[in-house]
């Protein structure tokens, strides 16, 4: 038999699996990427007998794969909180997915399975998702004074930066690697107290990438919703995400996206809903376009022709008007 562990490469991704190796220790091959690559079933051959763990990566987009690995005689297991669409009826599938609430992670739904045992780890993924006000409460009600939870908020948030970039020579650190160098710290400050070179890396490079981001032009900007425009550039690339959960933060009553030049034909698209009036779902905009998906708070779309940019920002517009 052979272990296998499929995650999103964010921080989402990354502390679910911590939390469910440290329940369920095993010695696994691990498959990820980017937090934009979701299509990580893709790249796996099942035998029969084979055990396939899946993190934080969309059902609806792998459902076909799903399907051939069970066809090839493997068993998965589905932790999600993105749109799941139908789920298969399977034997060796077991599903534990979310997709109704906005206030959920992949983190959190793993953080109930297993009964909470590694919360902070799951405050981590939440923070990372830019779910602050969800994983301030929770983490309080788990006795973390508010410094504690500040610090964790900063580690999601840098784990969450490191996932963003067209491919991996983008990222400052391979999301399996970081996994592999999270993974033996029973607590995230535990992790921060003796391996401080990672968390200052990323720091720095966090706050470089955002002085330019702050810079960047808006398309289009009204008190309901604005969009801004990246260059084809590495830390454009990086920053995108958590540069629009900043500014979710900073304008709870405005819907954002970030339309990030890809190649000059194509670009990818960050979309937010306002934190304090989450009106229509960011997923299904998402949908309209041939790459888009998420979840309801927060979606994407991964490759938009430069053709349909303005249907894109016209659909926008009407979304969150």
């Amino acid at each position: 038999m052979n272990y296998i562990d499929v995650f999103n490469g964010d921080a989402d991704g990354i502390c679910a699996l911590i939390q469910l190796r440290k329940a369920n220790p095993r010695s696994s091959q691990l498959v990820t990427g980017v937090k934009r690559d979701i299509d990580l079933l893709k790249r796996i051959d099942a035998t029969p007998g084979d055990y396939i763990s899946v993190l934080d990566i969309s059902f609806d987009k792998n459902r076909s794969d799903v399907k051939r690995l069970l066809d090839q005689g493997a068993s998965i297991e589905y932790f999600d909180h993105h749109y799941c669409g139908a789920l298969l009826n399977h034997t060796r599938l077991k599903t534990v997915i979310n997709d109704q609430s906005s206030d959920v992670c992949t983190g959190l739904i793993v953080d109930q399975h297993i009964g909470g045992r590694f919360r902070a780890w799951a405050l981590v993924a939440a923070f990372g998702d830019n779910m602050n006000t969800v994983a301030m409460t929770l983490g309080q009600e788990s006795g973390y004074d508010v410094n504690s939870l500040k610090t964790l908020q900063l580690l999601g948030m840098y784990i969450n930066y490191n996932s963003y970039g067209k491919d991996l020579s983008d990222l400052f650190y391979h999301p399996d690697m970081l996994y592999q160098h999270l993974q033996p710290y029973e607590s995230p400050f535990d992790f921060l107290q003796e391996d401080t070179v990672i968390f200052k890396t990323l720091d720095s490079g966090y706050k470089e990438d955002l002085e330019r981001a702050k810079s960047s032009p808006f398309l289009y900007q009204s008190a309901e919703s604005a969009v801004v425009m990246f260059g084809n550039e590495k830390w454009a690339r990086r920053i995108n995400g958590v540069f629009i959960n900043d500014l979710a933060n900073r304008h709870p009553n405005r819907a954002h996206a970030v339309i990030t030049d890809s190649s000059g034909n194509v670009c990818s698209v960050n979309i937010r809903v306002p934190l304090n009036r989450k009106t229509s779902p960011a997923d299904q905009l998402a949908r309209e376009f041939a790459t888009g998906g998420g979840r309801k708070s927060a979606a994407g779309i991964n490759a938009l022709p430069m053709s349909q940019v303005n249907r894109f920002i016209d659909a926008f517009k009407v979304y969150f008007s």
